[in-house]
């Protein structure tokens, strides 16, 4: 059997069934109608806003913002901090217009997640579940690498989202390549027809796990020719073949996660140092050899590094390094212990993630402190190279993989722009990740990403400053001593503005608590991994 049906063997039978949209993703509830949300209107101003545009620059304020329909028309500033609003420039309200006072508040461009997988049957995640939650942290667009619930499924809902017909972030609907296809694709012209295929479909991408060097190729080429782009992550079945920077020469535009970049980075070997036992299907070998990766790799500094960086800067291309994702390879209880599970982590969702040797990435077999200090190390030395390709002049973005490794959809974004922050990321630069660069890496620049007249009007607005304390992103708030030496929660997204529609984010959060509220009355149950259910000395079980 070849090396290539061997690797789409894989594929298909080692992925989850939520990657590759299988029969049961029929069952995927879709979102409802939109029943949130105000406008859009025929002028929206949105009043006295201290302003971070996403462009880098620091922010300026207080200012308007006013919005006609769904585009920016203007930017004017109505006077200096410490003062009141100039009441002369205060707009002349007619009808259909809509005043929102936002005075002393933050105002950010919308937030792009560029890997947000839709959930999937596995996981048991409803749309409306997914959309609120991402909604509700102020993601107003996302990129779905994959489309697991099915393509058809995925353009149904980008297309309802794009006509506000549904409360969900702007789509970009990417496909994983092969899928769909009868049987494996075996030639260079079978991988073309199949990019041709999903093009005419109406996809925006392809999402690449590997492939046979001279298909990938084709593959990558082909889909330049229909203006399609590219991510990857470079699997370990198919990266000794095709690392990070060979698929960067042969066309790819992004890479996802950071497989492949060490794998580019060896001067002293060829593959991954794979001990005897290693089984690749076996889920705690996979990530916890893994862990272990970037040591194998050319050291910072070294000549090979810097060849590396500075060809990949020179092919214009993106990393989208989703730390988020595998943190609790570093730190297994943070995560499952995280503030948010009891409340925003439904219990289909807390089934999938728990210990389980079926569940794609629930690979707690046997954790242990030796796995999370060699994670720990890793993490140092790939955020250094991220930090770096940065400062070089690369384009880095935001993504989160949420639905995965105790991670939920909203959350690990917002702890994805803390963790580029631990990277060494300015906080101006890690909004611009999450900004600008999405949308740059989607092609959408003109449209979205910044705060500038005649773009779309997606914004994010919150009461805190996120500059001094990005978790008061979260959904969650951050938590604060006041006055009364009392400890509260501050923050929380207050608005997200999607194409001119107000929505209130605590009520799209509201809606998220109430979905999990009834899923525990159903009968759902959140608890340790490995505790009895009963609420016993030295458990920690959340009841119904």
């Amino acid at each position: 059997m070849s090396r290539t049906i061997l690797f789409l063997l894989f594929l298909f039978l080692f992925l989850p069934l939520s990657f590759l949209g299988a029969q049961e993703r029929r069952t995927v509830p879709k979102a409802p109608p939109r029943a949130e949300g105000e406008g859009p209107f025929n002028r929206l101003t949105i009043r006295g806003v201290i302003v971070i545009d996403g462009t880098g620059a620091p922010p300026v304020g207080p200012m308007d913002v006013i919005v006609e329909k769904n585009r920016i028309v203007a930017i004017r500033s109505v006077g200096v901090p410490g003062l009141p609003l100039d009441s002369t420039r205060r707009p002349r309200l007619e009808a259909g217009d809509r005043e929102l006072d936002c005075g002393g508040m933050y105002l950010l461009p919308g937030f792009v997640d560029m890997h947000g997988h839709v959930g999937g049957v596995q996981q048991g995640t409803p749309a409306e579940y997914v959309f609120k939650l991402w909604m509700g942290h102020g993601i107003t667009t996302i990129r779905d690498p994959g489309s697991g619930n099915g393509l058809d499924w995925m353009l149904e809902h980008k297309q309802k989202s794009a006509r506000n017909e549904i409360t969900a972030p702007r789509i970009k609907a990417y496909v994983v390549f092969g899928s769909g296809h009868r049987g494996p694709i075996t030639t260079p012209d079978q991988a073309r027809a199949w990019v041709r295929e999903i093009a005419s479909k109406g996809a925006d991408g392809i999402k690449f796990f590997g492939a046979r060097p001279d298909i990938f190729t084709a593959a990558l080429d082909e889909a330049k020719k229909q203006g399609l782009r590219t991510a990857c992550h470079h699997a370990q079945l198919g990266v000794a073949r095709m690392n990070a920077l060979q698929t960067a020469r042969a066309g790819l535009t992004t890479m996802e996660h950071w497989y492949g970049l060490p794998e580019a980075l060896f001067t002293e070997r060829t593959v991954q140092d794979y001990p005897g036992e290693y089984n690749y299907s076996d889920e705690q070998h996979r990530f916890a050899e893994a862990g272990r990766l970037w040591k194998q790799a050319a050291p910072p500094g070294s000549p090979r590094w810097n060849e590396v960086m500075q060809e990949l800067l020179a092919l214009d291309f993106t990393i989208d390094p989703t730390f988020t994702i595998y943190e609790a390879s570093r730190d297994l209880m943070r995560e499952y212990r995280a503030e948010w599970h009891d409340a925003y982590t439904l219990p289909s969702l807390w089934e999938f993630f728990k210990p389980n040797r079926n569940a794609h990435g629930s690979y707690w077999f046997y954790w242990t402190t030796e796995d999370e200090v060699a994670w720990k190390e890793n993490y140092r030395i790939w955020m250094r190279f991220v930090n770096e390709y940065k400062n070089r002049g690369g384009r880095v973005t935001t993504g989160s993989d949420a639905g995965y490794i105790y991670k939920i959809y909203g959350f690990g974004y917002i702890r994805e722009l803390e963790l580029l922050r631990e990277a060494g990321f300015h906080p101006l630069e890690v909004i611009r990740s999450a900004t600008l660069n999405g949308a740059e890496a989607l092609g959408m620049d003109k449209e979205i990403g910044s705060i500038e007249p005649g773009k779309l009007a997606d914004f994010v607005i919150v009461e805190e400053n996120p500059l001094k304390n990005l978790k008061v992103l979260y959904g969650t708030g951050a938590l604060k001593l006041n006055e009364a030496n009392e400890p509260v929660r501050v923050g929380g997204v207050k608005y997200t503005v999607k194409d001119g529609i107000v929505f209130d984010a605590r009520k799209l959060l509201a809606d998220v608590r109430r979905i999990v509220r009834e899923a525990k009355e159903a009968g759902g149950v959140i608890k340790v991994p490995g505790t009895s259910g009963i609420a016993t000395e030295g458990e920690i079980v959340t009841k119904p």
